[in-house]
């Protein structure tokens, strides 16, 4: 029976990561890399083309994040996936967790209203209609922590622990729209927390650091009841290919281990971009206020000298 549409997954040989890694593309998620890459990469050439700078590391983040999706989607191990619970629970995580955050690195949004030209007053081009859907009601829900953190919680006890997930991965759209939603759920959960591309949603930084642990204790609470399970509990992988040489049981087991590691790598990644933006905004600010004192002649420092003379004077 060929699942993902890619080759006869019930003949795969034992998985070893060689034979993972080789190349198995998925046409869907292909094409959709080709292009985030193309318009991210036209992007910086109109900047580079009017004198603009954009950041190298940034770029960088895009592209190994775009990167990321197409190793685990167009690749055998999306293949190995259909019947591995372990080699799809590392395609879960990285998607949900690793390739969201490499991508808001990037700060596509960010790039994308720099780049596209201003329709002129009175139109709406894609720069403005950008705009438009960045700043309205439905992003604003969309990106709030009483969204997102039901959400990203729901990805994981709803799906595996349903009837849904053998629904979606009985078919190809299924799976393809499976991962789409990985991959979404990601971005909307991330992108107010250490996205640097603006939104509607931006709480202070401590508050950013609370959202991000409100969620990752129910992800290493799945991965340990999948670990912890006396019995194969999603029927998809109740029953591996005997090619493959492995116990349904003991592979749960392992993809309960993986979801259990992968909720503190994103949490350390995002950790630290988080302290790093916060310690750049403190020095941004720092700069604007030496440059006023320097505009003023310092006048909010004399003004604060001059209340504590007339506390002094007062208390005499």
């Amino acid at each position: 029976m060929d699942h993902s549409g890619h080759g006869m997954t019930m003949d795969l040989p034992p998985f070893t990561l060689g034979r993972g890694l080789e190349w198995s593309a998925d046409p869907f998620f292909l094409v959709a890399c080709l292009v985030g890459l193309g318009l991210y990469g036209w992007g910086v050439v109109r900047l580079m083309r009017r004198g603009d700078k954009w950041p190298v590391g940034r770029t960088a983040a895009f592209v190994i994040g775009v990167l990321t999706v197409a190793l685990m989607m167009c690749t055998r191990l999306n293949d190995y996936g259909m019947v591995m619970f372990s080699v799809h629970m590392v395609q879960h995580m990285v998607i949900s967790m690793v390739s969201p955050i490499l991508v808001l690195l990037g700060a596509p949004i960010t790039l994308a209203l720099r780049a596209l030209p201003t329709a002129g007053r009175g139109r709406k081009g894609p720069r403005e209609l950008l705009l438009m859907f960045l700043h309205s009601r439905y992003m604003r829900i969309i990106t709030h922590p009483a969204f997102t953190i039901p959400l990203f919680i729901a990805s994981l006890y709803g799906l595996y622990f349903t009837p849904l997930f053998d629904t979606l991965m009985g078919s190809k759209p299924g799976h393809i729209g499976m991962m789409v939603h990985f991959f979404a759920v990601g971005l909307v959960f991330f992108w107010p927390i250490m996205g640097v591309d603006p939104g509607p949603h931006r709480p202070g930084y401590l508050m950013r650091m609370l959202e991000l642990f409100a969620g990752m204790p129910f992800h290493a609470f799945f991965g340990i009841a999948l670990m912890m399970a006396s019995e194969p509990m999603v029927g998809t992988f109740m029953s591996p290919p005997a090619s493959l040489g492995i116990e349904a049981l003991s592979d749960q087991n392992a993809a309960g281990g993986i979801a259990w590691a992968f909720s503190e790598i994103p949490s350390v990644l995002v950790l630290i971009a988080l302290l790093f933006q916060w310690y750049a905004s403190d020095q941004r600010q720092a700069r604007r206020k030496d440059r006023a004192a320097d505009r003023d002649g310092d006048k909010e420092l004399e003004a604060y000298n001059a209340y504590l003379a007339s506390l002094n004077a007062q208390g005499r």
